[in-house]
Formats: C-alpha cells, sequence, structure tokens
C-alpha cells in the first residue's frame, strides 16, 4: 500500500484544534511583545543593570593609613604602596601551563589558584601586598580576567627596636596590636570605590566614574623619643645578654609630664616580617606580665609610717638577731643588721625591719595606699592587652601576710605600675596619669597619694640606697645625684616559689630635681648574679645617662669620680 493512501491521512481534524493553536500562538508573541515594552519602558533599570553586569565591575580604592611618628617628627609607621593580584572569576579561564605560571610567580600551590578561580563570586583576591617587580611580571603575561589594584603594606623602620609599642596591621591594613590596634579607629582611612569597564578578555579599558572618594587615616605622634628608645633597647639587649636571661622590660618616663618616652622588651621580634613569629615574641611584658616586686616596694611602707606619723626618718628599728617569727611563718634579712633608723632599713633593704613597720600600720591604711598607686587594676591609659596585677581584698590579709607585702611578696605588679608609682617620690607625692601619645602641654595636677615633706624625706632614702652602704652604687651616674631601689624576688610557679629569680631596679634623677623615672626589669638572670643591683642596676645606669644627656638635662652634682663600695659594704645585698 502507498504511504499515499493511508487511510489516516484522509481523516479530517477538528476546526477547533487549529484554531486553538493560532490563538495560543498569537497570545505567546502578544506576551513577549507586552513584556518587551514593559521593561524598555518602565524596567530601562533592569537592562541596564544586567547589561552592566557583562561588562562594568565597581572597584574598592584603598585609602592610606595614617603615619606613626616620634615626638621629634621621626617616621616610626608608614605605609608603602604595593600591588594586590584579583581576579574575576567567570572571566579568569586559565590554561594549565597559564595557571601554573601564575601560581609559581606569586609564590602559590596551583591547586589554591584552581580554587580561588572556581568560586561562585563576581571577584577574588588571589594574592595582597605582593611586591612592584612582582606585579610587573604578572602583568606581563596579560592574562583573562587577573586584575591589578594598588594597596598599602605598612613599614617599620624601626623595626624590632619599638616592636612592642607600634604593633602591626594585617593584610586588610587593620591594627592587630599595639598602637596600630589602640588607635586604629584614628589610622585608619575609609575606603573609595570606583566604577570601570572591561573588555571581552576580562581587562580594564576605562574608568567610567569614582563612587565614593577615599579618605586618608590621621597621623599620629607618640611620646617616645627615638634617641631614647634605642638607647632602652640596646642597653636592655646588653643585659639580657649579659646574665643570660630569659626575658626583659624597660620603661622611660617623663616625670613632668606622664609621657612615656621609651618601651622595649625582650624577646622581640621585627613587625616588617612575621613569619614564624611565636606569643613569646608579642607579648609587651612591661604592660602583660606581673612578677612580685620583691624591695622595690619597701619605700612605699616607709612612706606611708612617714604620712601617718608612725615614724620619723631618724625612728630606730630593732632588726636584731636579723629573723622575725610571725605564727608559723619567719622573715629573714640576708645580713644580720641590728639597730637601723627607717631610712637605713630603706637603705639595707631590710626584710625583718620593713615588716615592723608594716605591722605597725592598718591593714586597710596600706591597701588604700597600693589601690591609690595604681595596684590592682589596669593604668587605662589606651593600650591594648594591659594587665592589673594581683592586690587581694584586705578582709583577707592575715598578720604575715601584711609584713611580706611591706617588702613586695603577695603582690604582683607590672613593670609599668612600678615606673608610675614611682613618680610620687620623683614629685611632690602626686601621680600623673600616663599617656603614649605626645602632650601639648603638662597636666596641670595630679592625684594626691603623699604629701610633699613625706615625698622628699624619701627621696633622700632612694638616694641612700644608691650610695656605698646601699644595695645598688651600680646605678650611679657620674655628674648626677640618683635615687632608687633595687628588687629581687622569688618567681611563683604552681603555687610555690621555684629557685628562679626575678631582678628588678627602679630609679629617677637628677634627685635635686627629677625628670626621668627609669624602670628595668630582668626575668630569670642565669649568670654569675641574680640581684637587683648586680643585673638591673647597672642598665639603668647606662640608659639614664644617656637619656639625661639626650634632653640636655643639667648635671646637679661634681663630675667627681663615683664612689666606690669597699669591701664590707659590696656585700650588701636586698633581701627576699
Amino acid at each position: 500500500m502507498k504511504f499515499s493512501s493511508n487511510p489516516l491521512l484522509s481523516r479530517v481534524l477538528p476546526a477547533w484544534r487549529a484554531r486553538l493553536v493560532l490563538i495560543l500562538l498569537l497570545g505567546g508573541f502578544v506576551a513577549l511583545i507586552g513584556r518587551s515594552l514593559y521593561l524598555q519602558s518602565f524596567r530601562n533599570d533592569f537592562l541596564q543593570q544586567k547589561g552592566e553586569s557583562r561588562y562594568a565591575r565597581v572597584i574598592e580604592v584603598s585609602a592610606t593609613r595614617g603615619r606613626v611618628s616620634d615626638r621629634n617628627g621621626d617616621v616610626l609607621a608608614i605605609s608603602t604602596p604595593v600591588k594586590s593580584i584579583w581576579a574575576i572569576p567567570e572571566d579568569a579561564k586559565l590554561s594549565p601551563a597559564q595557571a601554573r605560571h601564575l601560581a609559581a610567580l606569586l609564590g602559590m600551590d596551583v591547586r589554591e589558584l584552581n580554587r580561588k578561580l572556581t568560586t561562585d563570586s563576581d571577584f577574588v583576591f588571589i594574592k595582597r601586598q605582593i611586591a612592584p617587580d612582582v606585579a610587573e611580571r604578572v602583568a606581563a603575561l596579560n592574562l583573562p580576567g587577573i586584575q591589578q589594584q594598588r594597596e598599602y603594606r605598612r613599614y617599620y623602620p624601626a623595626g624590632d627596636i619599638a616592636a612592642h609599642v607600634l604593633g602591626f596591621t594585617g593584610a586588610e591594613d587593620a591594627g592587630q596590636e599595639g598602637i596600630e590596634l589602640a588607635y586604629d579607629n584614628v589610622l585608619a582611612g575609609r575606603p573609595g570605590s570606583r566604577r570601570v569597564i572591561k573588555d571581552r578578555r576580562g581587562q580594564i579599558v576605562e574608568d567610567v566614574a569614582s563612587i565614593k572618594a577615599p579618605q586618608d587615616g590621621k597621623d599620629l605622634t607618640l611620646s617616645l623619643d627615638g634617641k631614647i628608645q634605642y638607647l632602652a633597647y640596646a642597653s636592655l639587649k646588653q643585659a639580657v645578654a649579659e646574665h643570660k636571661a630569659k626575658a626583659g622590660g624597660i620603661v622611660v618616663l617623663d616625670v613632668k609630664t606622664g609621657e612615656i618616652l621609651a618601651l622595649a622588651n625582650l624577646p622581640t621580634y621585627n613587625p616588617n616580617n612575621r613569619f614564624g613569629l611565636v606569643g613569646a615574641q608579642l607579648r609587651n611584658r612591661a604592660l602583660t606580665d606581673t612578677f612580685e616586686p620583691g624591695s622595690t616596694l619597701k619605700p612605699f611602707t616607709a612612706a606611708l609610717a612617714l604620712e601617718k606619723g608612725k615614724v620619723r626618718f631618724d625612728t630606730l628599728i630593732q632588726t636584731a638577731p636579723g629573723h622575725l617569727t610571725i605564727g608559723s611563718a619567719t622573715i629573714h634579712d640576708a645580713h644580720v643588721h641590728g639597730m637601723l633608723t627607717v631610712a637605713q632599713v630603706i637603705q639595707k633593704s631590710s626584710n625583718v625591719g620593713a615588716a615592723k613597720i608594716a605591722l605597725s600600720l592598718p591593714a586597710e591604711d596600706m591597701w588604700q595606699m597600693f589601690d591609690a598607686l595604681g595596684f590592682g587594676n589596669p593604668l587605662h591609659f589606651g593600650f591594648p592587652g594591659e594587665v592589673g596585677g594581683r592586690l587581694r581584698p584586705v578582709k583577707s590579709w592575715k598578720p604575715i601576710e601584711q609584713a611580706t607585702m611591706a617588702y613586695g611578696h603577695g603582690i604582683s605588679v607590672t613593670l609599668m605600675q612600678m615606673a608610675r608609682a614611682y613618680m610620687v617620690f620623683a614629685r611632690d607625692g602626686d601621680l600623673l596619669p600616663l599617656t603614649l601619645t605626645k602632650l601639648d602641654a603638662p597636666p596641670l595636677v595630679g592625684k594626691t597619694v603623699f604629701s610633699a615633706q613625706t615625698a622628699h624625706e624619701v627621696r633622700a632614702m632612694l638616694e641612700m640606697a644608691v650610695q656605698p652602704g646601699g644595695t645598688a652604687p651600680k646605678a650611679q651616674i657620674a655628674g648626677y645625684r640618683v635615687a632608687g631601689k633595687t628588687g629581687t624576688a622569688h618567681k611563683l610557679e604552681s603555687g610555690s616559689y621555684a629557685q628562679k629569680f626575678v631582678a628588678s631596679f627602679v630609679g629617677f634623677a637628677p634627685a635635686t630635681d627629677p625628670r626621668l623615672v627609669v624602670a628595668v626589669m630582668i626575668d630569670e638572670p642565669s649568670g654569675a648574679g641574680y640581684y637587683g643591683g648586680d643585673v638591673a642596676a647597672p642598665a639603668f645606669a647606662r640608659v639614664m645617662a644617656g637619656s639625661l644627656r639626650a634632653l640636655g638635662v643639667p648635671p646637679d652634682s661634681d663630675l667627681h669620680p663615683l664612689l666606690v663600695a669597699n669591701k664590707e659594704d659590696a656585700a650588701v645585698k636586698e633581701d627576699m
């Protein structure tokens, strides 16, 4: 049978079916025409948006971070221009050879590169803050969808010398540590944005417009003095190396203003190269590490007793037979001194004498004095990570604890707290708030803790401690009268005292009109000596002498040879 004679072809379809198909086709055409008219007349922005998404991009424009400089205008932190490589993943269709070449130039694993180029986002950073010469070699490859933009990388000219003060920024140019973190809202600018047009290869061919202009960050001037900072760092490094110590810290304060002129710690790090950085290097020990101050706390006990009228400068204290039993505990002196005046208790650093003075005072008065000096609470001068130390509530004190706190045991402080506390003796009994930024004018008044007379009397005692017969003749400086106190304390480990020590010295000069306070702490000296007078006092003398001369402070003493202790006096060490 022929196909043309098939009976199926002779069947007549209903007329309504043809009409229905025609109506549906016409309805579809009408809907398309209506949709087209609607989009072009009322939703023109939609079409433009879809079109622009294929050829336009909004790119962030980085802002410059503010500079950080010392009080003399020397730059400590500055942002330098670098390049960052970014991509439009849908346009970055790289061959395996191109991907390997790009990854090699950027020092990346090719798998990481491919992972970034297969994301669903419209924008992805491939490598941030690369060197300009590397960026030029990447640009020479002329790869589709691979772009560059200018950013800024932080550079620290002083390197590791001021690392713990300055801190550093991260890849997003935001502060991570130190001043960079504390003043991030001041230093950080606000990024802008611009609209660009790309070609079919994904390359930027034209800047269309600036949507938002970037706002650069503000500059910051610190209270640090670059010369004194270097001197402090170098002297601390010498002391730590000489005495084979675990760590150390040093602080230099301006007595007249409360400005921090230097702050250094060891171990340290180079903020320009933080590869392999560990937590111990990051710690700003002068603010974050606490220790029992030892004998450096004795002058405050004597000052309170003078202030309350319990003793006078020349009041005699019987320290024989060199030990004092309170309950089941016994306090010892390293030497049997016999009868000592209050001034000699500080000069010879007698634990027994300090304990007897403390026990003549109400415990509440001692606690209030420690609290007024800033112990037990952070100093709140704007530095991140600062701790407050440990000052137990007075209600929990026992007589033995009150006695041991008189010579710096049972209480913990930071080096910065000790440095600031000694300002009461360097000034007329008052304390100033500390600052890490340069002041236009010094504060008019401070917080009064002791009377001026008490401060002057304790200052005289601290001068005696630096002379032969005291614990710190190595703290003397030619041409200047020095006042200060040594400290040597066992370290607490797992609730008990270990055979490890913290050696410290805190002092000021010139004693007739103090200008600077310098505090030195050496953690776990393991060389020939571990007493504060042998370990920390020489570092103090180097820093104080150089700092006074750098500031042009006139001498207050004749330039005679330093007084050398005789054989008997040379054996005087502070008690622990």
